[in-house]
């Protein structure tokens, strides 16, 4: 089996068209033999566990109107390329997700971790949700599987809270200075959002080499 560690935040845009990319070779190679496992990284640690106005946060971070159309043109071009139809209006708050990467830490417990962080992007960036709130990661939860109440105890409390904190700020010495970041076998790491078609030559490239062996 080959280990591939996912560096990622769900409210990256960049992830969520990563994801998506790599999730095309994954399925037109269906007999690789990735394990996929998600880590935490929040792009704004400092946030307000509030969030705080969508429009605001992204004038202040990118310098301006004019500066956030422009970079979201080219991240809502690249989304469509793959497939995906965003709805950035409909982004009302930049959230603190560190909740989020709470859920999505239980969910690799119950092996139902690509299915949650799918869902987490599409609440985010299709639906405008602010996946900060316990009643959206809860209906979340449920729709993967997980259960609902046993989810939201977990989230009115501080449960892997210092944890997912401490798995950020070590991928952070270990260098890691944004996100999408794949690490293939604790080995070769891979930075952004890589095209299907290069994933797709890194997975029969492996393929390749174990029937070798």
């Amino acid at each position: 089996m080959t280990k591939l560690d996912i560096i990622s935040d769900p409210i990256c845009p960049w992830c969520f068209i990563g994801k998506t990319r790599l999730d095309r070779a994954l399925e037109s190679n269906p007999n690789h033999d990735f394990i996929i496992e998600w880590h935490p990284y929040q792009l704004n640690p400092s946030m307000e566990p509030q969030g705080m106005d969508r429009r605001e946060y992204l004038e202040a971070k990118f310098g301006g109107q004019e500066a956030t159309v422009k970079t979201y043109a080219k991240i809502d071009q690249a989304a469509r390329d793959a497939g995906l139809e965003l709805n950035l209006a409909g982004i009302k708050r930049t959230p603190n997700t560190i909740n989020a990467h709470r859920l999505i830490h239980w969910a690799g417990i119950e092996g139902k971790q690509n299915a949650v962080v799918d869902r987490l992007f599409k609440a985010y960036f299709m639906e405008g949700r602010d996946i900060s709130e316990i009643s959206t990661l809860v209906r979340i939860a449920a729709a993967a599987g997980m259960d609902a109440e046993a989810t939201r105890h977990l989230l009115e409390g501080d449960t892997d809270v210092e944890e997912m904190r401490a798995r950020d700020k070590k991928s952070r010495q270990a260098g890691v200075q944004g996100v999408p970041c794949f690490i293939i076998e604790n080995h070769y790491v891979i930075n952004g959002a890589q095209t299907t078609q290069m994933w797709d030559s890194v997975i029969k490239e492996i393929t390749d080499k174990q029937k070798e062996t």
